[in-house]
């Protein structure tokens, strides 16, 4: 099942956020911005601290497009934050400063249709939610694959630029390449359009 096209599923959870936990986090606080939702399996894992260190490199790049990383997973706030006071070069996430919520209930990764029941952990589902809290976009990888960052930056560009613009992204659009009008006749000049 997908979530793309639809309301972003509501919860409110603990969370940690500038070393203070949280109590009733919720993605509603952030209505009006695009948000990065996305699951990792475990704290004080291997491929987990990666992907949180290149989301918090790239925050910036987030920022200036207003949007908001957060991170989810099935560990309590406790090890949320003991995992946030570990140095990188131990293995912990020392540094990054956007919210990491708690779903040790596991109801949120259910809900996100993330949930591995067998593990009781998630997969690393990313969800990029937009303005009005709709899901646009969402991608699911299997526990060793790390994702890319930079891809989630060119999905955010681009329905970026579908809202302003109202034209569609082909195929490993870019900003600052030619979209398109979505008919006949846009697909026809697109590709009659030199590179």
């Amino acid at each position: 099942m997908s979530l793309v096209g639809k309301a972003a599923p509501k919860f409110k959870a603990k969370a940690v956020i500038d070393h203070r936990i949280v109590e009733d986090f919720s993605l509603e606080d952030y209505k009006g911005k695009y948000i990065v939702f996305f699951f990792y399996p475990l704290d004080f894992t291997f491929v987990c601290p990666t992907e949180l260190h290149a989301f918090q490199e790239a925050a910036s790049e987030f920022e200036s497009r207003n949007c908001q990383i957060i991170a989810c997973s099935v560990d309590s706030v406790y090890s949320h934050h003991a995992w946030l006071s570990t140095p990188k070069q131990k293995g912990g996430i020392q540094g990054v400063e956007y919210p990491i919520v708690s779903d040790i209930s596991k109801s949120i990764s259910r809900d996100w249709e993330v949930l591995m029941p067998e593990e009781g952990i998630t997969y690393r589902g990313l969800f990029l939610i937009d303005r009005e809290g709709i899901v646009r976009h969402q991608v699911i990888n299997d526990l060793p694959l790390g994702r890319s960052v930079s891809e989630t930056l060119r999905m955010l560009d681009a329905l970026r630029h579908v809202e302003k613009h109202g034209e569609v992204c082909p195929a490993n659009w870019n900003p600052g390449c030619a979209s398109m009008k979505a008919s006949k006749e846009g697909l026809e000049t697109y590709y009659c359009t030199p590179v």
